[in-house]
């Protein structure tokens, strides 16, 4: 695959990994993070189709960008994909910490323990491993030059999401007291940890949930009357990865409508 050089002032390379990066949101946020300068590494589970149809999309635009697949939920595979990334296109600037997972809806006294690790697994600690490879890396404690990372969370840390998915919502609220750490304890070290917190979204993911129309059953509780789009969430990623959020470390970005 060729590969176009792209630098930013002060000759250092941006370059993005987006874990989930192959639908939704994280796809959305690579586009636009290719339009923006970075070369991209899209990290995907299982959909090697998908990914590899956004990074064409982004080489087709004179773009850089690989696909790479990666359980995140595996210690091996995170630190296989940040090598591999360190390889293909260079020392990592960014991360967008968006793999996440939603099964069935239900009450938490349906749910076993199979689920609740999946969900807790892939949410939660695939978000702190690939945070520590970063940060391995970004750190100049550690002779890196500085970065940023952006976890997605969701509306749901604070709604609870009763009768749907406590144990999703309970996962993004671990998402945003890790963010809330993370920036406190890297903020000296050049690094910039936010998150942002979509609401109901128009993305693939309410399937999962059992539901694809989610998004237009509820919108009414929205005060803006609308689903979101998953480009208006990576507006807002995008923005704090850039320079302009250069004095914003531990901010949540509630990106849900006014819900």
């Amino acid at each position: 695959m060729e590969k176009m050089s792209i630098m930013e002032e002060g000759s250092l390379k941006k370059v993005l990994i987006i874990t989930g990066g192959s639908r939704g949101i994280g796809a959305a946020t690579a586009r636009l993070a290719a339009q923006s300068g970075y070369a991209v590494c899209i990290s995907y589970l299982r959909n090697k189709a998908a990914a590899s149809a956004v990074v064409d999309e982004i080489l087709k635009a004179g773009g850089e960008a690989i696909a790479l697949a990666a359980d995140v939920s595996v210690e091996a595979e995170v630190v296989r994909l940040f090598e591999q990334v360190d390889e293909a296109l260079g020392a990592v600037t960014a991360l967008v910490n968006n793999a996440g997972v939603l099964e069935e809806h239900m009450r938490v006294e349906q749910m076993d323990a199979g689920r609740l690790s999946r969900v807790l697994s892939t949410n939660v600690i695939g978000s702190f491993l690939c945070a520590r490879e970063a940060v391995r890396r970004m750190s100049s404690a550690n002779g890196g030059a500085g970065g940023a990372i952006v976890n997605v969370s969701s509306a749901a840390a604070r709604l609870g999401s009763p009768n749907e998915y406590v144990d999703y919502a309970a996962s993004k609220g671990a998402i945003d007291t890790f963010t809330l750490g993370l920036a406190q304890e890297v903020a000296a070290e050049g690094i910039r940890v936010n998150a942002v917190r979509p609401g109901v979204i128009y993305t693939d993911i309410h399937a999962s949930g059992g539901e694809p129309d989610r998004v237009d059953r509820v919108k009414g509780a929205v005060p803006m009357q609308r689903g979101g789009t998953a480009e208006e969430v990576a507006n807002a990623i995008l923005w704090l990865l850039s320079d302009e959020a250069s004095y914003s470390t531990g901010a949540l970005l509630d990106v849900a409508g006014g819900r």
